[in-house]
């Protein structure tokens, strides 16, 4: 079943000669619970698509559609409602609240939405992230990749559509990133989780289902992995 479809996505930033053109007229569908990796050289579009994608960005012409729903025929209230509940978001330096604790970032999502946590779900991310009996841990009191493994904890609260992965080992030593891609794995295939992965890293990108490779702001490789 297609889960998310974009057609003819195209992001300019600037106008003039100081246009810079992110995306050139980017077109692909996403099948549910498919791990799909984007890989391309610095500066070719990877990032923008997937913060147009999560919905942070918004693109200069386009269309992307997640479950059947425009997602930019939404104003702004509903946008921000669509990013709590059907995107979760994982960057490569966690982005945890520092003043709270393990618990406290995970559920942060599903509190700031108003509704009530369910701890049933929490318990079982705790122990498929393996981060039980660190409940009331700080940040500060954890190792990058415990941190990393909280970030994604936040991102799966919600249970949510689609999960976008930037760089999710790039801060991260060898060890860690192959613990940190198992976990991703692992909850693709456990939740049924959309996931699309930024990567620098050819080893993790064949891990996936599929490759899209992206220069210039346009797709340029297609590929079915698995």
């Amino acid at each position: 079943m297609e889960l998310l479809k974009v057609e003819h996505l195209s992001k300019v930033y600037g106008t003039g000669e100081n246009a810079i053109h992110a995306l050139r007229d980017v077109s692909f569908s996403v099948e549910a619970g498919q791990f799909t990796a984007i890989i391309g050289p610095s500066g070719s579009g990877k990032s923008t698509l997937l913060h147009i994608l999560g919905g942070v960005d918004r693109p200069t012409s386009g269309t992307v559609y997640l479950n059947g729903q425009d997602v930019f025929a939404q104003d702004e209230d509903q946008l921000a409602i669509f990013r709590r509940r059907q995107v979760g978001l994982i960057y490569q330096f966690y982005n945890l609240i520092p003043v709270l604790n393990v618990t406290e970032n995970m559920t942060l999502p599903v509190l700031l939405d108003g509704r009530t946590v369910n701890e049933a779900h929490l318990n079982d991310l705790l122990d498929t992230l393996n981060l039980r009996g660190r409940e009331t841990h700080l940040p500060s009191q954890l190792s990058g990749g415990q941190q990393q493994r909280v970030s994604i904890g936040r991102a799966l609260m919600n249970a949510p559509a689609v999960v976008l992965a930037d760089e999710p080992t790039g801060n991260l030593d060898s060890r860690n990133s192959q613990e940190i891609m198992a976990l991703l794995k692992a909850s693709n295939r456990k939740y049924g989780q959309t996931l699309l992965v930024i990567t620098h890293d050819e080893s993790i990108a064949l891990q996936a289902d599929r490759i899209l490779a992206i220069e210039d702001g346009r797709i340029v490789r297609d590929e079915v992995v698995k």
